[in-house]
């Protein structure tokens, strides 16, 4: 009996995790393709993804070391662009 209780738990788990994986993934593109392209609203983007990191971290859907990890490479590249440009 607990397999079906736990197999209802992990659908309903998986729709939730599948859609912060989704937004995350695509603030971080949309952040990415800014900075590639010199963006001015790129530090904005880079906000909004470390922002959506951190939500993925606290609902469990990624690890915080891979979440710090990625956000301190989009700084990074925030930071070279920045150079860059100057």
């Amino acid at each position: 009996m607990p397999a079906e209780k736990s197999a209802r738990q992990s659908v309903k788990h998986n729709v939730r995790n599948r859609s912060v994986r989704r937004t995350t993934r695509s603030a971080m593109t949309t952040a990415l393709e800014a900075i590639e392209s010199a963006d001015a609203g790129a530090g904005e983007n880079v906000r909004q993804a470390i922002s959506l990191l951190d939500v993925a971290v606290r609902k469990g859907v990624m690890h915080k070391n891979t979440a710090s990890r990625t956000k301190s490479r989009l700084a990074a590249r925030l930071n070279k662009m920045g150079q860059a440009g100057a």
